[in-house]
């Protein structure tokens, strides 16, 4: 009989097992674009998955923002949310050594719990209720409740999203 394989759970996971925040996990297939990673998330709306984004801020050193899959991020407004007068995407090459993970992984709840970064979610996730967030491995998520997770990261709500003019 064949052993029943069961997936490790991400730190991620363990953390929000140990603070008893119910959360699904989901797996998507991902595959290598020219070194970005891609990945399979089939009918799941874009708007409810979360991209984890690490930026530099000039007063205050890393700030985290969150925001759905399918906008884009207003530095701008993430810098006045974050008390700065600029922020801007952490290099590539330094994100690792920042964050502790790769791009495509970084996540609010590690990033959280290890670095203690000031993180801000975009203000629709509360009108969503649950969100999808990385899982802190590539191809991993977390399906969460934004307020529990917010509550969890010390994270504050605020309008994120840059509207194209």
């Amino acid at each position: 009989m064949a052993k029943k394989t069961k997936i490790k759970k991400t730190l991620a996971e363990q953390m929000l097992d140990k603070a008893k925040i119910n959360y699904e996990t989901l797996v998507f297939a991902t595959h290598d674009d020219n070194g970005v990673a891609r990945f399979e998330h089939g009918d799941i709306d874009e708007h409810q998955i979360y991209k984890t984004l690490a930026l530099i801020g000039n007063a205050t050193g890393p700030v985290v923002g969150c925001v759905p899959l399918d906008v884009h991020l207003s530095e701008k407004k993430l810098a006045q949310a974050s008390g700065n007068k600029k922020v801007e995407m952490i290099p590539l090459k330094d994100l690792v050594k920042t964050t502790g993970y790769v791009h495509g992984a970084n996540n609010p709840v590690g990033i959280w719990q290890t670095k203690h970064f000031p993180i801000f979610i975009d203000q629709v996730a509360l009108e969503m209720g649950e969100i999808i967030v990385s899982g802190g491995e590539l191809g991993r998520s977390i399906k969460v409740d934004a307020q529990q997770l917010a509550e969890f990261t010390h994270a504050q709500f605020v309008d994120l999203t840059r509207h194209e003019e």
